[in-house]
């Protein structure tokens, strides 16, 4: 038996043959986002890290106003490249379309551009990303951990987090009355 898992090709998904016209002006003008398919039938762009502040503000004025989602996955060893996918879901109510954004990211300390200063929903979100997967979102105006006290070492939902126990004292910060 190796250390290394065994690396498959994934299945192909569903092809997506024509993207809806507001995502052609998208994808028009960021050439470096690339479809990808979806079994779910959801329309998938996956957009470089370095393009994702300026993507997202063409994606909101092009008629995507709701923020929907934002998470993250780790595919430690499971495929080559980035190790994390950062995933946004938009939605525009206007074209009643449903876009989900994954951006890769990599390092020791993984970092993508926080999205904040376009949609503003995207606050807590990015902090729980921070907390429990330890990817850092540049500019954002308060990256503190949201969910896991202060002094909590690590990220527990990475894959290589170590499993165990440990007692946890949360501070009590509102009461019930």
């Amino acid at each position: 038996m190796t250390d290394q898992p065994d690396i498959s090709p994934e299945e192909p998904a569903i092809e997506t043959t024509t993207l809806p016209p507001p995502l052609v002006e998208l994808t028009g003008a960021f050439p470096d986002a690339t479809v990808e398919n979806s079994a779910t039938g959801q329309h998938v762009l996956r957009v470089p890290a370095a393009h994702l502040v300026e993507f997202a503000q063409a994606a909101r004025d092009g008629g995507f106003e709701m923020f929907v989602d934002l998470t993250a996955v780790d595919y430690y060893r499971q495929r080559p490249g980035p190790r994390f996918d950062v995933v946004i879901v938009l939605l525009s109510l206007h074209h009643n379309l449903r876009l989900r954004i994954l951006v890769g990211v990599d390092g020791d300390v993984p970092a993508a551009p926080s999205i904040t200063g376009i949609y503003m929903g995207a606050n807590f979100y990015e902090r729980e990303v921070f907390d429990l997967f330890g990817i850092d979102f540049t500019g954002h105006p308060d990256l503190t951990r949201i969910m896991l006290p202060d002094d909590w070492e690590g990220h527990p939902l990475r894959k290589d987090h170590p499993v165990g126990s440990v007692p946890i004292q949360f501070r009590d910060t509102h009461k019930v009355q």
